[in-house]
Formats: structure tokens, sequence, C-alpha cells
């Protein structure tokens, strides 16, 4: 009898060893190399589809550029993750937890679609077909031309996206459900997520279709399966949001056919996921003008600008070792913060507990919150509120300086939209203060610190 190949492959690198090791000595992880079969069939490597001897064909570099064709949904917001629609001969990878709505707002594009004339496939491996009808009568969909399916071979689905007329989309929900006979491993192992998004991708390229796979995601907020699988696709997007509020954004990661870390936000109702076309009074929405501690934050996402609460609780630790809790924002970036109040301005807040959060669920990732973070401490610990009409932005520096930051005229004219009238940040250029709001330009954290200490308790919060 023939004896089966096999060889260990990394799932974050993608490097192959001949025999398991705990650790991968390509990128250093741990516990990543896994035993996978060789594959062949629908996914499989050059061994088993030779291509023959014939060259490829060779273009220059000048020329006539066209430009991708695009299928617009006509949901504002998904347009906007997507650059401006589906990519037809695009695959596109959708992530998030369980029951925050994937299956929902794709369910509500493909009806989008249909109802604009497009053909569109919707593969459900979790669900039953009249499970998805049911759901789509609940969200009013239910006359919608999407065509459904229930199956997860494969050879199956792609036999059935080629007898008929090409598909303008097709959704698999999900990726992980899927299986192909050519590779012997149970469904939703690293081996058939990857030989199954591989087909699907390949069937997209050659078909001019827009793909999107729909995929699970781990404990730590990872999509599961190996990491080539987003490697693979064009674009992926992560759907995030909280149990506790009725909003959702859709983040995307990767784009090659637009702008990353966009965001898109909707809001649940009983009709399904509703646009949200000012998110920044959200946001706002519940915003406690009156209490020490909160600070508004004029972020970028991507393109969007977006208003924040940031807010902050300063308290005497009865512990040797002080808590930090930190929701929405970066830990390591908060230790910086205080480490230069400390260091750089005299503020003595280091040996007290401080609790930061960003209000509404969001994930802040750029420095410009800095400022606002630096801003909302200093009015917790001197117990003065800030002013309910400033907003901050603006990069910290560890010498105590205060750094501008780029896209200021769109940080202004979105404060000034929602009645701000002050703001209070680094230098500006000439350019961006084209604007009706009062500007304080600080060089110095100091500065800010002590103008804000000055209207509370000032003997407790500086030397």
């Amino acid at each position: 009898m023939a004896r089966t190949k096999s060889s260990f492959v990394c799932q974050a690198c993608g490097a192959v060893y001949s025999r398991w090791q705990g650790r991968c000595e390509a990128c250093g992880d741990w516990n990543t190399v896994v035993e996978e079969l060789a594959d062949s069939g629908v996914g499989a490597g050059p061994k088993s589809a030779k291509a023959g001897s014939r060259p490829a064909q060779l273009v220059p570099l000048s020329g006539e550029t066209e430009s991708a064709a695009r299928v617009v949904s006509g949901i504002a917001e998904l347009d906007r993750v997507t650059g401006g629609g589906f990519v037809m001969g695009s695959a596109l990878l959708v992530g998030g937890d369980p029951g925050i709505g994937k299956s929902t707002l794709l369910l509500q594009a493909a009806a989008a679609l249909a109802n604009q004339g497009k053909r569109v496939i919707y593969v459900s491996g979790e669900e039953a077909v009249a499970q998805v009808r049911l759901r789509a009568q609940r969200l009013g969909l239910g006359e919608a031309g999407v065509m459904l399916a229930a199956e997860t071979n494969v050879e199956i689905i792609l036999a059935t996206l080629e007898s008929g007329p090409a598909p303008d989309l097709v959704i698999i929900d999900s990726i992980q459900t899927l299986w192909t006979d050519r590779v012997d491993s149970a469904p939703g192992t690293v081996t058939q997520v990857r030989t199954s998004a591989q087909a699907l991708t390949r069937f997209a390229k050659k078909s001019g279709a827009a793909v999107v796979l729909v995929g699970h995601v781990t404990k730590d907020g990872q999509i599961a399966g190996p990491r080539v699988v987003e490697h693979m696709v064009d674009a992926v997007l992560y759907f995030e949001g909280d149990t506790s509020h009725t909003f959702r954004i859709l983040r995307g990661v990767k784009n090659r056919y637009g702008a990353t870390d966009e965001i898109g936000v909707f809001e649940m109702t009983m009709l399904g996921l509703a646009e949200v076309a000012n998110p920044s009074a959200l946001f706002l929405d519940q915003r406690d003008e009156g209490a020490a501690g909160s600070a508004v934050f004029a972020g970028m996402e991507g393109t969007r600008p977006l208003l924040v609460e940031i807010q902050a609780l300063v308290a005497p630790s009865p512990l040797g070792t002080p808590r930090r809790a930190v929701v929405g924002w970066d830990s390591s970036r908060l230790s910086m913060v205080v480490a230069v109040l400390e260091t750089r301005c005299g503020v003595r807040i280091g040996a007290n507990d401080i609790y930061l959060n960003v209000a509404g669920g969001l994930k802040i990732n750029e420095p410009a919150a800095d400022l606002a973070v630096a801003a909302a401490l200093i009015s917790s610990l001197t117990g003065s509120p800030l002013p309910s009409d400033a907003v901050y932005f603006g990069e910290i520096s560890l010498a105590g300086g205060i750094r501008p930051v780029v896209h200021g005229s769109l940080r202004l004219r979105e404060a000034e939209k929602l009645g701000f009238g002050s703001v209070s940040t680094g230098r500006m250029n000439a350019s961006d203060r084209n604007s009706g709001l009062q500007i304080a330009e600080f060089t110095a954290l100091a500065d800010l610190v002590a103008g804000i200490a000055a209207k509370g308790r000032p003997a407790e919060a500086a030397e």
C-alpha cells in the first residue's frame, strides 16, 4: 500500500517542515505547525495540475489601464468600506463574532443587488433553505430574487455555480462549514478551510463573479483558520460590536481596491441593520457633559472624521500596584501618557487606579487620541469638568510636547458641524485653520495641564 505523503506547515507564515516542531523557526510562533496531507484535485498544488510548457504573456508596464468594474449594493456604509462596491472577480472575507449580524448584513446586500437585476446566489452551510427564507421574511426581503442553496461540498457548489448563467455575487456562509472530497480531513480543519477558500477564489478570478466568504473568529478576535486565507482574498472585513449596544461597526483591515481602516456604522433594529449616516452624533448621544473625566476626541477612521467620548476615572489605590483598566484603546499607550504626565508635567498620578473607556465600545488605534486621554485624566484627577463644547486631538511626544496630526481640517469640520465651539490641539497648518472654531494650539503638554488644573484642585494635581 502506498504511503500517504504529508508535511508539517506553519499556519501563521506558511513555512514547511519535514517533521513536527513546537516553534516555527521562520516566524517564531509557538504551536502553529500542523501536519497536512498532500492535496489533490480542487485547490491542489502544481504536481496534480500541471500547466505544461506554455509561456506566460508579457505586457509592458506603460499602457492604458482599466478601472475595476464594481457592483454597487446601494447600502452606503457597506459600499464605503469596500471602496465603492463589490469588485467583479474579487474574493472578500467577512469575519465577526457569532450573532453579530454578518449573515443579516450580507442577506440585505444580496437582496439589494437582486432588486437591481443582478444574479445573486446565497449558499448557506449552516442553515437550511427554509431557515434563510424565514430570516428574509422577518427582514422584509422575502420577495427579493436571490437564489438559495444549502450545500457544504465544494465540488457540488462549483458545479452549481458553473451550470447556469454567470452570477454577479456569490455569498458563502460560512467557509468553515465547507469540505472537499479531495482532502482527507474533517470539515473546519485547517486543510479543508484553505483548500476550499483557494478553490472559490480561483472561481472568482475565472468567472468574474464577486465571491464573499463568511468566516468565524477565534476567542482573540482573529478569523479562524490559517492566515494564508486572508492573504488569498482581495479584501478582509471585520464586523465588530458589543451585545450591550445596538450599533455595529464594519471595519476594513485589507482592501486591494480601496482604503484600509475604513469603517461603516450600522444600527441593529427589528428590520435588520440600518445605516447610521452621522456616527458622531450616535457616539455622543448620551454624553455626560458636566462630569469630570470626560473629553471629546476628534478622530479619523479611514477617510471619515469621527467624534467619540473618552472617559477617564482616576481614584486612590488601596493596593501596592495600582490598577490599569483600558477599554477601546492601547494600554501601552496609556502607560506612556501617564509616564509623560508624571515626568514632564509634574502630575502625581501614577500611584492612583486609572480606568479608561472609549464610550460606545469603539476601538481607537491612532496616536492622535493622546491629548484627549491626557485631558480626561487631568480632569478626573482635579475634579474639573472640561468645557462641553471643546474637542481634543494631538499626539504627545516623550519629551512632553504636542505634535500635530494629519487631516486637521476634516476633524475641525466635523466638530463644527456638531455644534462644538473650541478645539485644543498641537500646531496646525495655516490651511487647516479656516474654521469658525476657537482653536487653542499647544506646543507643550504642561501648558494644557496647567490650564485644566487651574480650574479644579491644582494642589492635588501638580507639585
